[in-house]
């Protein structure tokens, strides 16, 4: 299970799509194996899974992107305002899923053939073809106003947590910073999270103070000193709630080789 807030680069245009048989759940949507999610340039979003899942990222330059629509359908690409989520044909969807897989399997298992010139750009060439059609399919998404108005907020939440991980934080206070609600912060976290807005910091700090140890010399510094710095002041019910997360204790991560 996982929780991650994505930001993509606004120079790229970027489409996500599942990889497998669960898949994850994308701005507060569930998406479908044969979904495929076309992101807003430089999109901040959330995604999170209740169990293992798989997905997959294809980043390409604007330019060429609107390039070939040009060509294959004499219409610009027009970019999102907010991630669009498409469902395109079973035909379409499942020969974009086959070269996605396809150019995966080069890259792990036969790098030199893929870096052959000749290859990469046929290969290019279906992907760009197959991302257009794809882009020519209705939206899935029933409510996109009311998504990307959540979406919104939750970007507003981010920002407001990130000026002040490292202090107390009193959730009702940045929900006046942010002007909302606390009753609709915890519905969107709810939704885009699956967690409450207390547990999510949770969650962040306690990631925070996992990298600290992994990254701190057991010769120099202490579990203690990590906990203190990241806002636990009781080390025992660190310690428990530590171990109940990611399934070790925090000395035994801050003895762990760093490189492993």
């Amino acid at each position: 299970p996982h929780i991650a807030y994505i930001s993509l680069p606004p120079e790229r245009a970027c489409l996500s799509l599942p990889v497998g048989m669960a898949s994850p759940v994308l701005g507060g949507f569930t998406l479908r194996n044969s979904d495929v999610v076309f992101h807003s340039r430089g999109e901040h979003v959330h995604q999170r899974s209740s169990g293992e899942c798989q997905w997959g990222l294809i980043s390409l330059s604007a330019d060429e992107l609107e390039s070939c629509s040009k060509a294959l359908t004499r219409h610009p690409i027009a970019f999102p305002q907010a991630g669009r989520i498409l469902r395109p044909s079973r035909a379409e969807a499942s020969r974009f899923q086959n070269l996605f897989e396809q150019a995966c399997r080069l890259a792990e298992t036969g790098q030199k053939l893929i870096e052959a010139p000749e290859v990469a750009r046929a290969l290019e060439q279906e992907m760009l073809h197959a991302i257009i059609h794809c882009l020519s399919a209705d939206k899935a998404d029933d409510n996109p106003r009311t998504r990307a108005h959540h979406g919104d907020l939750m970007v507003r939440f981010e920002e407001a947590l990130s000026k002040r991980i490292d202090q107390k934080i009193n959730i009702p206070k940045v929900c006046t910073e942010i002007g909302v609600p606390e009753r609709t912060l915890r519905m969107c976290c709810s939704e885009f999270l699956g967690v409450s807005p207390t547990r999510y910091l949770l969650l962040q700090r306690l990631n925070k103070a996992r990298s600290a140890l992994r990254r701190a010399d057991p010769s120099m510094a202490s579990v203690a000193e990590v906990a203190r710095n990241h806002q636990f002041l009781e080390l025992g019910r660190f310690a428990v709630t530590y171990r109940t997360t990611f399934g070790e204790s925090p000395s035994a991560t801050l003895q762990r080789d760093p490189r492993t």
